[in-house]
């Protein structure tokens, strides 16, 4: 693969981070009763992140879950005859809870209705919102994320790397192009 451009330096996702704590405080009028789900993987560091930015702003510590949705997704087949589940990390009672599912990239919304039935599986949620880092168009779902980082237009044969130092050592978003 081939290194098209650089979207997004530290910099660029910090403030996008602060913009998006700001906006999920500001729609939900504070705190209460918020819980923010990173959809594994890079959405779990980006979750993190955004609760660390509220306690900055508001001195209250969202909830941070992760959400496996490996069982959910629709290209299961895909993967192997057995993949490995683990959604131990789960063990928060959402019901008449703000859920913000949180992710790196949206892209077909495959992986956002995964995320959803497995929601639904834990819990009644008062209500679901989504934000994302990225949002990249190419929508096969009629899924729309409430807060986001940035809107990068992109074709098919090019592929979106968020990269967070927690898992990639780096913290930057490229565009690579498929060879």
């Amino acid at each position: 693969m081939k290194t098209k451009a650089v979207i997004l330096d530290e910099k660029a996702i910090e403030r996008a981070i602060t913009r998006i704590a700001n906006e999920i405080l500001e729609r939900n009028k504070g705190t209460e009763n918020l819980i923010l789900v990173g959809i594994k993987t890079r959405g779990v560091p980006f979750a993190e992140r955004i609760s660390k930015k509220i306690f900055e702003i508001e001195g209250i510590r969202i909830p941070v879950v992760t959400l496996d949705i490996t069982l959910y997704r629709d290209d299961l087949t895909e993967l192997g005859s057995n993949p490995i589940i683990n959604n131990d990390y789960f063990n928060i009672d959402i019901n008449n809870k703000i859920v913000v599912l949180v992710d790196d990239v949206i892209f077909t919304g495959r992986t956002v209705r995964a995320a959803l039935d497995a929601i639904v599986d834990k819990g009644r949620p008062q209500k679901v919102q989504l934000a994302v880092l990225i949002d990249r168009g190419h929508r096969e779902f009629p899924i729309r994320p409430d807060y986001v980082g940035k809107n990068v237009p992109t074709s098919k044969n090019e592929i979106v790397s968020v990269q967070f130092e927690e898992i990639d050592e780096m913290n930057q978003v490229i565009i690579n192009e498929k060879r």
